[in-house]
């Protein structure tokens, strides 16, 4: 039966090839793209490979929550720009009798206060905008190196006086080599529909769908892994029709969208993002990540930073686990990310009759 389920999460991986398109505005829940956790926006905002015990990375691929997470609760703060404020927490529940992996999650985006004018810039009063996501996850092992899960979110929207609310999937699955440090994962995410929309008379918008891959591969005599992951493999061409790249002059307007670019070397990159994690100690760990498409897309022509880049930090202490991340997408200015993870079960004895089993001891060999 668990092979079946494997197959047919390829085939539908597959069968998405069809649909999407990354360009902003053509797609409704565009928060669902936000990174949770301070340390995958640190590794590039993405991933869908990683062998850290970090809860939260398993909201960016539900085949990575596993056993040794048992009890962890994972809570993150993004100072994200021009006053947004986003809220993500995650916890995990292993059940030994159903050999599967819960999870349960909310994501929340909150616009703040947004200031109501009519066409003659008459102030009416202010509106409030705030996006949230609730989240129920499954994960399961497959032979010895598989694991295969997924993520169930009803995604609501509420800008000003308009709402829409939608039914999101998320599948994926990992394959682990432990013994040569190889880490590779493949996830399908954003599929849905969205049934409640901002105006009764328009169609149901499409979803921010995304199909990833990745590796990640760590090295038994250096203290750094390295991470490559390909993104929107439901669409080749990623380039952004830019109206203020078009040629204007006195006398004439040019409304026509300008050439995409023929170079399928940038077409390819622009799908790419690389990250690097440097383990100073068992305590300490260095995240850096290059999004590719990113930097392309929001730095300037003239002098691009810091545009596409992203580093953070980790302490792993006993009980608890603290991230820091910051991640450039402009010249103008970066945000910050701060998260913290609970070992709960460390904390007040959780599990069996009260006792304080420690799950990653007991699966120490687990991916």
């Amino acid at each position: 039966m668990q092979r079946y389920l494997i197959l047919v999460l390829f085939s539908l991986m597959i069968s998405l090839n069809s649909f999407a398109q990354v360009r902003g505005g053509d797609r409704a829940f565009e928060f669902l793209r936000l990174a949770q956790s301070p340390h995958i926006t640190a590794m590039g905002s993405m991933t869908v490979a990683h062998s850290a015990s970090d809860v939260m990375m398993s909201t960016a691929n539900p085949a990575m929550l596993r056993e040794e997470f048992h009890t962890d609760l994972g809570v993150n703060y993004n100072l994200f720009y021009a006053g947004t404020k986003g809220l993500n927490m995650y916890y995990a529940h292993h059940s030994e009798k159903l050999k599967t992996t819960f999870g349960f999650g909310i994501q929340y985006m909150n616009y703040g206060d947004i200031t109501l004018t009519n066409d003659i810039d008459q102030v009416l009063g202010t509106g409030r905008a705030a996006d949230y996501a609730i989240t129920l996850s499954a994960a399961k092992s497959y032979l010895m190196h598989w694991r295969y899960g997924a993520h169930v979110k009803y995604a609501q929207s509420k800008l000003i006086d308009k709402d829409a609310s939608a039914l999101v999937v998320d599948a994926g699955i990992t394959y682990s080599d432990t013994s040569k440090q190889w880490y590779f994962g493949l996830a399908a995410k954003n599929v849905g529909y969205q049934f409640d929309r901002y105006y009764d008379n328009i169609s149901s918008q499409p979803l921010p769908l995304d199909i990833q891959i990745g590796v990640m591969k760590r090295f038994k005599k250096a203290p750094f892994s390295i991470s490559v992951l390909a993104h929107h493999l439901n669409r080749w061409n990623l380039y952004y029709d830019n109206p203020a790249d078009r040629q204007n002059n006195i006398l004439i307007v040019d409304t026509t969208q300008v050439a995409e670019p023929s170079n399928a070397g940038r077409k390819l990159l622009n799908h790419f993002v690389f990250a690097l994690d440097l383990n100073l100690g068992k305590r300490l760990e260095i995240s850096a990540g290059y999004n590719f498409m990113r930097r392309t897309e929001l730095g300037l022509n003239e002098l691009k930073g810091l545009a596409g880049f992203s580093y953070g930090g980790g302490l792993y202490l006993n009980k608890v686990t603290v991230h820091f991340a910051r991640s450039h997408y402009h010249l103008a200015g970066a945000y910050n990310q701060v998260g913290f993870n609970f070992q709960l079960n460390r904390f007040f004895g959780l599990g069996s009759f009260g006792k304080k089993i420690n799950w990653s001891s007991k699966y120490a060999n687990a991916y």
